[in-house]
């Protein structure tokens, strides 16, 4: 137990940087919580694993050599803010691994009802399970859970499915495996447009932290001036020396777009419906922008949508969100094989 291990609220202000290995077990990673986690090379094995077990369970022989690796395992899914992408994704990326699997999604169901602190019964789940996969809507909450956890006689790993505004880690690395898969030469390189809702899209803000690991990448920040990207965000991207830029012209970042990632209105954060004053109709994107990007470029959302996208918009091969939701299903795997070390038994995919 580090020192900055005994107290949560000193332990909560520590700069991620300095408590990063207190999340990770004999040089593996064991709680996934924030994008910062990542490295080049631990994206990379992930995003290998990835593509191994997509092609292993191609076949019924592969499949259940797959689903046999953490047969032995159970995880519980902790899920009580509304989802439907990233819980039905957890649960099938841990049934390809063998995980039997329980949930929560409501704690009216849970003995909170009756005063049990949110923390007991995180504790209570770890007595029977061998992971808990959160989404919180609480900031902070997930990675206090892993903090309890890890002082705990019986500590499991914790799994970060979303939590409040601050990050979504799994969604970040899905959608850097979807531009990786999609982009010739990966991310490298690349020009990234982020539009919409910037100021409250915990997606946007963990991929923009995981830009960090690639080099030459240009991020454009399309935004309403109410809704512009947050100064944490901003400041790291300096300090790493990924350049960016902020505007409100979508039409002129379109074409230089090698990747479009649009975003909803995230008004279920709103105090007092502010979200209404807002003018969001110029951070759409419609059939007839398609003539505007690059032939190579790809439209991107981590859904659920509204109007941001025309539905016309998907039948064109550079729309390639559905396969964005698929992907997150084999990365999630990945990372779930990773923590509990069981990558290595993965077979290599056949050339």
């Amino acid at each position: 137990m580090t020192d900055i291990g005994r107290n949560w609220n000193e332990f909560h202000k520590t700069d991620i940087a300095e408590k990063l290995a207190f999340f990770s077990r004999e040089g593996r990673l064991y709680d996934c919580l924030f994008s910062q986690q990542f490295d080049r090379g631990m994206l990379d094995h992930i995003f290998s694993v990835a593509d191994r077990l997509r092609a292993a369970t191609k076949t019924k022989a592969g499949a259940d050599k797959v689903a046999s690796l953490l047969s032995e395992k159970r995880a519980m899914l902790y899920f009580v803010q509304p989802s439907t992408r990233t819980f039905l994704s957890f649960l099938n990326a841990c049934h390809i691994l063998g995980l039997k699997t329980s949930e929560i999604r409501d704690t009216s169901t849970s003995s909170e009802l009756k005063g049990e602190s949110p923390e007991d019964t995180v504790r209570t789940f770890s007595s029977y399970v061998d992971m808990i996969i959160m989404r919180h809507p609480v900031p902070g909450f997930v990675e206090k859970t892993a903090w309890v956890m890890n002082r705990a006689k019986r500590p499991v790993p914790i799994v970060n499915g979303g939590s409040g505004k601050d990050q979504h880690p799994t969604q970040a690395l899905l959608d850097v495996y979807t531009i990786h898969r999609s982009l010739a030469g990966g991310v490298d390189g690349k020009t990234i447009v982020m539009v919409g809702d910037l100021k409250r899209g915990r997606t946007v803000r963990s991929l923009s932290y995981l830009m960090k690991n690639y080099s030459d990448v240009r991020l454009i920040f399309v935004s309403p001036p109410e809704l512009r990207m947050e100064a944490d965000i901003l400041d790291s991207l300096r300090r790493h020396g990924i350049p960016f830029e902020e505007t409100q012209d979508f039409a002129a970042a379109m074409p230089r777009a090698d990747a479009i990632y649009m975003t909803r209105i995230q008004d279920e954060h709103d105090v007092a419906g502010e979200s209404k004053a807002v003018d969001y109709g110029r951070f759409c994107f419609r059939a007839e922008h398609l003539k505007a990007i690059k032939p190579t470029a790809v439209i991107m959302h981590p859904l659920p949508r509204r109007h941001e996208i025309e539905v016309s918009v998907d039948e064109d091969d550079r729309a390639v969100y559905w396969r964005q939701e698929r992907n997150g299903m084999w990365v999630r795997a990945a990372l779930i094989a990773c923590i509990f070390g069981v990558d290595a038994k993965i077979p290599a995919a056949k050339s």
